[in-house]
């Protein structure tokens, strides 16, 4: 690459300057490293934008801003709370594989002060903003903001690091003790999507349900305002979900096409199966079902995207877009989440997590599976009853929820005194 590269230049230009005849390969690649895991991190900051949609589309009219205000939020104060704690604690030299001890601002600096480490901050924040809105949608529509704000700021602080730190800590500094067994999630089925969805499952169970979800103890349809909404919402988690995946290798090379592949297949597999199963069970293929079927195949390969080969990952995610369906309808009967966030990120994490050991490329091995099986409990174990604790502990100090008469008037109006659309009413069919 070097000869070419020289060979063109003096071609165009006659004798080389200095500075051209010092390029090499090896600059070339690490430049491009930086530019690819800079566009990956910004293609992953978009996807705030598909979260805020998707869960604004699924809720009601009525708390649209408040929707919108804890997505920028999750972003805004969680990406502050991640660079001055969580990712110290996720990438920090390890304390015995569990824990990182070092901080990023507030610790010792060291090896922290170099534009790699920028670099890598900016693409690992990101993800963590990520984890955090998943659980806004689950708990949408009757959580008070301030309580909600909190959490936020200590899944991204705390709970999420913590966890990252145990299988992803030597991407950095660190030395988790789950990737020391070998467990497999490269861009974080489990890490990100099933720590969010057990985190969103402890928040709905504390909350409780919305106000009328549930009549003699059946759930009852509460229908979102916008499913157009949540389907731009959801295109564009679709594209931002190439950066999800292929970025996590943070380097610009061919390993990125098999898992911009993968990612791109198993998402339409998802969709596709949720769609069948819904024409087959319900008599009509249902649009919402349908776009978390996207999402489900989209969580569900993400741990597998660089080792699965593209037969696997179309049925990765095609079982993704069955299980969402029959998970969503099992939940319902006694939690409710207002988006589907914990059978989407949740559920279907673990799903895509244990995929990625049984359809390694590998070779099937029970050891694989094993330990695969062993970083999904963990994950559970340290993300819900931290959370619901939490939950618990926030409730105690601060009213989780507001009241039923605030609840039925919107949170748009108590919490921000605002109306995402003030030229409609609710009897004109958009409340």
């Amino acid at each position: 690459m070097k000869r070419t590269l020289t060979t063109a230049l003096t071609l165009l230009f006659g004798t080389l300057p200095l500075f051209a005849q010092e390029i090499d390969a090896a600059t070339v690649q690490d430049n491009l490293n930086y530019v690819w895991t800079i566009i990956a991190a910004c293609l992953v900051f978009f996807m705030q934008a598909g979260f805020a949609l998707v869960e604004t589309g699924f809720t009601r009219a009525k708390n649209a801003v408040n929707i919108i205000m804890k997505n920028v939020m999750d972003v805004s104060a969680g990406g502050l709370a991640f660079f001055l704690i969580g990712f110290g604690l996720m990438f920090g030299t390890s304390a015995g594989g569990w824990i990182g001890t070092d901080g990023f601002l507030l610790g010792e600096i060291g090896d922290y002060s170099t534009e790699w480490s920028y670099t890598f901050f900016f693409f690992q924040a990101v993800f963590a903003a990520t984890a955090a809105t998943i659980v806004s949608g689950a708990v949408a529509e009757r959580t008070a903001f301030n309580s909600y704000l909190i959490f936020s700021v200590l899944i991204t602080a705390f709970i999420y690091p913590v966890f990252g730190s145990w299988a992803w800590g030597s991407l950095f500094n660190g030395s988790g003790w789950l990737e020391g067994l070998g467990f497999i999630d490269f861009a974080g089925s489990t890490v990100v999507h099933s720590v969010g969805g057990w985190a969103a499952l402890a928040g709905a169970m504390v909350v409780g349900p919305r106000a009328g979800k549930y009549i003699d103890g059946k759930p009852q349809l509460i229908k979102g305002h916008s499913l157009p909404l949540a389907a731009l919402g959801v295109f564009i988690l679709w594209l931002g979900w190439f950066g999800f995946n292929a970025g996590s290798t943070t380097t610009g090379d061919t390993s990125i096409a098999l898992i911009a592949l993968n990612t791109f297949l198993a998402a339409g597999a998802g969709a596709t199966a949720a769609m069948v199963i819904t024409w087959i069970t319900n008599g009509k293929p249902d649009g919402a079902v349908t776009l978390n079927g996207v999402l489900a195949g989209l969580v569900g390969i993400t741990a597998g995207c660089a080792n699965l080969s593209p037969g696997f990952a179309i049925i990765t995610g095609a079982i993704a877009g069955v299980l969402v369906h029959y998970s969503m309808k099992l939940l319902e009967k006694k939690v409710d989440d207002a988006v589907g966030a914990v059978s989407v990120h949740g559920v279907c994490g673990a799903w895509g997590t244990l995929a990625a050991g049984l359809f390694d490329m590998g070779g099937f091995s029970l050891e694989v599976v094993g330990v695969q099986l062993i970083g999904i409990g963990a994950a559970f174990a340290w993300t819900f009853p931290v959370s619901y604790i939490l939950f618990k502990v926030i409730s105690a100090v601060l009213p989780l929820r507001v009241t039923e008469q605030l609840e039925e008037m919107g949170l748009d109006i108590h919490e921000h005194d605002a109306e995402a659309y003030p030229e409609f009413t609710p009897s004109a069919g958009i409340g």
